[in-house]
């Protein structure tokens, strides 16, 4: 006998049931409503994308160890979209010209990266990558780090349950260079600072003085000791304070924010969880002025960032925040009492459809009875028999299955019924 196929999804991937998916699909509206009422327009791409366009621009480390990618039947190298802002970058490249700047834009969809699966961290992975592009720093970083807030707003979290830490790359940079790093130094620093908050305080400074005699961050605290950091410093205390008297009364300088993508050119940040039992990034970005230039032209400045699924996720049930519109169930069960009066409960069904809602209708010769257990199963909330004797009286009994409740209407009533959600 053959073996059986497993009933497992690929590791670090999920199956999404229909309760599963509408929840994801409530919060990515949720986001999505307040994206578009700040003027962000949609957009999407196949994640099928060419290897070499991660591999010109994107962390080293994710392009080494943690891309799906292969080799197509036409000996393309193909990689699996392990993020959106490269293929971002080249749709605006090849259009820059026909487009109207500043974009403000915004994609949801799925991620790919082979990395151990965690918590919070899995091989799939459905992102919402925010950006504005045609804008240099200032304004437009400000009007993106308030939409983080927004989103968090409109999911009800308050000031007090995350916190958006802020740093600059330039900062960074000048603070390398006056600690006396160059070239690999430089890199070796950045991607072991990425990995600050997972090392133990000793590992961390035993890795750094094996890079350098001075620490870059000490540079950072003693700003007054080189010129450039201290300017570098200064403008981005002045954009935190900026924030603040905007209501973004959270925002606060980190210098350990590194972000881990080579491309990132200016101000990056990242908001985190207050609760200790989900102490991770829930978004990410910052400014990246260089990687439409990559596909030829001049550079286009740009700023965004992202939001993931399991993060934000987690952050959501961990602080029990409501998501409205959690499901998409059908409202109505119509009842057929004979399998004859199937037919007439199909056309009566579509008729509610088009004015009033979602309807399920019966197609089994179940009894009654069974077909209102099966309405309960289903967890559909409202239940009515549709026969001849409806058809002859112009009624129907529409029954309430958590209350067991029940209330005549006409049938030409029941539409506005339903379509009131009462």
């Amino acid at each position: 006998m053959a073996e059986k196929l497993s009933t497992e999804p690929y590791k670090g991937v999920r199956d999404f049931y229909p309760d599963d998916w509408a929840r994801l699909q409530a919060m990515f509206a949720t986001i999505r409503k307040t994206l578009t009422s700040y003027g962000y327009e949609e957009y999407n791409a196949s994640p099928l994308e060419r290897a070499e366009l991660y591999e010109a621009k994107t962390s080293e480390e994710i392009v080494s160890e943690q891309t799906y990618t292969f080799t197509d039947r036409g000996e393309r190298r193909v990689t699996l979209r392990p993020e959106m802002t490269p293929t971002l970058a080249r749709m605006v490249a090849a259009r820059r010209r026909e487009l109207a700047v500043p974009l403000r834009w915004f994609s949801i969809g799925n991620r790919f990266r082979y990395e151990r699966p965690q918590k919070g961290r899995l091989r799939e992975f459905y992102q919402c990558d925010v950006d504005l592009l045609g804008l240099s720093e200032g304004e437009a970083d400000l009007e993106v780090i308030m939409l983080v807030k927004a989103v968090f707003d409109a999911f009800g979290a308050a000031t007090q349950d995350y916190r958006i830490r802020l740093n600059s790359r330039p900062l960074l940079a000048a603070a390398c260079d006056a600690a006396g790093l160059k070239g690999d130094s430089v890199r070796a620093y950045m991607r072991l600072l990425d990995k600050k908050d997972k090392m133990d305080p000793g590992a961390f400074a035993q890795a750094v003085s094996e890079i350098t005699p001075k620490d870059p961050l000490a540079v950072i605290a003693d700003a007054g000791s080189a010129p450039a950091v201290a300017a570098e410093k200064a403008k981005l205390l002045e954009r935190i304070a900026q924030l603040q008297t905007r209501g973004v009364l959270n925002a606060e300088f980190d210098p350990t924010i590194t972000r881990g993508f080579d491309y990132y050119t200016g101000v990056v940040f990242e908001a985190y969880d207050t609760n200790p039992d989900n102490p991770r990034a829930l978004f990410g970005g910052g400014r990246y002025d260089r990687l439409v230039a990559l596909f030829g032209g001049d550079p286009i400045p740009a700023v965004g960032f992202a939001i993931g699924d399991v993060t934000m996720g987690d952050f959501i049930a961990s602080r029990n925040l409501p998501l409205n519109g959690e499901t998409a169930r059908p409202q109505l069960y119509i009842g057929t009492p004979e399998a004859g009066d199937i037919p007439g409960a199909q056309a009566f069904a579509q008729t509610l459809r088009a004015r009033a809602g979602r309807v399920f209708v019966n197609l089994t010769e179940k009894s009654l009875g069974d077909q209102i257990k099966d309405a309960a199963r289903r967890g559909i909330p409202l239940f009515l028999a549709y026969g001849k004797d409806e058809l002859a009286t112009g009624t129907v009994r529409v029954k309430q299955l958590a209350t067991g409740q029940e209330e005549a209407f006409p049938i030409t009533d029941l539409p506005a019924h339903l379509a009131s959600g009462s």
